[in-house]
């Protein structure tokens, strides 16, 4: 091996960090540089046996290119600058150099497009060839770049390679298409695997999760039974899409599992039991919730937000704000965006108006969190409803962002039900479709409740014909339900459904007896 002609100067030596190296006579420098590397701590040391490998061996020994791997292993997880700088004193670097380099970048923040340069620069200098552990850390790097093109380049090199039966690769490569959105494509690079890991299944199940697959999750999660034993991962990934879909059945299954067949540590990982009362609350089961909360060992700030909007999004308002009070003044936890969400949604549902404008002030001023459209969405949709339109108003020409759809459309919910003046609805109704050309029948419903509000029946007429006109239907109702493990989708009017017949008998029963006791439904905003 050769070394650059020029090397850099020996670095200045730490006494502080300064490693006490014996030197037998009879001892194999290579062999006390090795162990010196063994104890290496800090960057400090490593430059000083870097130091050392330049005066005490020679470049051409067979032994030192072996050191220099080992130097730049270590400096690769000591300093990457460093690392870098070595790596081009080195010529002829051998695949685990190069391995070595691209792994370091990949898993750094601030280095992924380094890590693509350095695999490129790989292939084009065509010394050595990219083996199996080449790609998983190069498809990562394009993984967090987003580098959809790059990354279906580095899949064709893993085939020219030889690695398309590879198991480890192709977990990379289903991580890499699912984390890009291609969903289908990660899929078939699953289905194609000769061979799979837990790896294999998990990766998957994730990119599932991600963007909303939740079927797609729990249908894989049931077939991957019948090969593997659920781990952590598994089981956080199956938490979600059961919170996603309300499969209540299922996520208990899941926390029975935790609790009899997993390993205690992670019965009471923090991040399971996060996902544990994330999914209980939005499967309705509060008080499930609040229990699996109070017996963790350990919580964290997520654990407090979850609880937080699980008690708002069920109208316990008292109760988020007490949770709320406890973490701040016993807890000392310092709260979050997410956490005021929570704390101004809670407000909202129970019409809290004054707590809401009190907690919006100490979000911005005690704790110098700046207000995200969701915060700005919550004290309009609060003002609005609870009959402060002015002051709604008023709020929105100070946003520093431009209102989205949903907070001109809940102005206009409001307007349509306080009987304001219509000039204002339409206003916000044009406002609403200006913000969100894909709006649906909610603006034209609510601009029709208020010119009948108004008496002006010429004008509901119009909004009829021009939803007739663009061919726009009023969205059915839609409802979601969990029986037996399955997630039954109803709509209102459909008749697609295979037990159509007995959920319309059902209806009918309902019906009379909430009619034989007083009830009498009302049509007058019907559309």
């Amino acid at each position: 091996m050769a070394l650059a002609t020029a090397p850099r100067p020996p670095p200045l030596l730490l006494p502080s960090k300064a490693i006490n190296i014996p030197n037998p006579p009879s001892f194999d420098p290579h062999s006390r540089i090795l162990n010196s590397l063994k104890q290496c701590t800090h960057i400090s040391q490593l430059k000083q046996i870097h130091a050392l490998t330049l005066r005490s061996t020679s470049p051409y020994h067979p032994k030192t290119f072996f050191l220099y791997s080992q130097l730049l292993h270590f400096s690769s997880f000591l300093d990457l600058n460093y690392a870098l700088q070595l790596f081009n004193q080195i010529q002829n670097p051998n695949s685990f150099m190069w391995n070595t380099l691209i792994r370091a970048c990949a898993n750094d923040v601030n280095n992924k497009e380094q890590a693509m340069r350095l695999y490129f620069e790989m292939l084009e200098q065509a010394l050595v060839s990219p083996d199996k552990h080449t790609f998983p850390f190069v498809l990562k790097g394009c993984a967090y770049l987003f580098d959809v093109s790059e990354g279906i380049q580095v899949h064709a090199h893993a085939l020219k390679h030889g690695f398309g039966s590879d198991v480890y690769v192709n977990n990379s490569l289903i991580h890499f298409y699912a984390s890009c959105g291609f969903l289908d494509l990660a899929e078939k690079v699953f289905v194609k695997m000769p061979e799979r890991s837990l790896v294999s299944w998990n990766v998957l199940l994730e990119g599932f999760v991600q963007f909303g697959k939740f079927n797609s999750a729990l249908n894989l999660f049931r077939e991957m039974r019948n090969t593997f034993d659920p781990d952590g991962y598994t089981l956080q990934s199956i938490l979600t899409a059961c919170a996603g879909l309300g499969a209540f059945s299922l996520g208990a299954w899941v926390h029975a599992y935790l609790l009899k067949k997993c390993d205690f540590n992670l019965s009471i990982d923090v991040f399971i039991n996060n996902s544990l009362v994330d999914m209980y609350c939005k499967c309705g089961s509060l008080e499930l919730a609040h229990q699996v909360f109070k017996r963790m060992p350990k919580r964290d700030l997520t654990s407090w937000n979850h609880m937080i909007r699980g008690f708002a999004m069920h109208g316990r308002a008292e109760a988020a704000i007490r949770c709320f009070d406890k973490m701040i003044r016993t807890e000392r936890f310092r709260p979050n965006s997410i956490t005021f969400t929570g704390v101004l949604s809670a407000c909202n549902h129970k019409g809290m108006v004054s707590e809401g404008r009190l907690y919006f002030d100490m979000m911005v001023i005690d704790y110098k969190i700046k207000p995200a459209l969701e915060h700005y969405g919550c004290l309009v949709d609060l003002l609005a409803r609870a009959g402060f339109i002015d002051e709604a108003l008023g709020l929105v020409s100070t946003m520093p962002m431009r209102p989205d759809a949903v907070i001109w459309r809940s102005l206009l919910d409001a307007c349509s039900k306080k009987n304001t003046s219509v000039e204002l609805s339409e206003e916000l109704a044009r406002q609403v479709v200006e913000s969100d050309r894909d709006i649906g029948s909610g603006v034209y419903v609510l601009l029709s409740r208020v010119y009948a509000s108004a008496s002006r029946w010429d004008d509901v007429g119009l909004v009829r014909k021009l939803m007739t006109d663009k061919g726009i239907k009023k969205e059915p109702g839609c409802s979601s339900i969990e029986i037996n493990g399955v997630a039954h989708e109803l709509f209102a009017g459909d008749t697609s459904h295979p037990q159509t017949k007995e959920i319309y008998q059902m209806l009918k029963v309902i019906d009379e007896k909430v009619e034989s006791v007083g009830y009498s439904p009302d049509y007058s905003q019907h559309l």
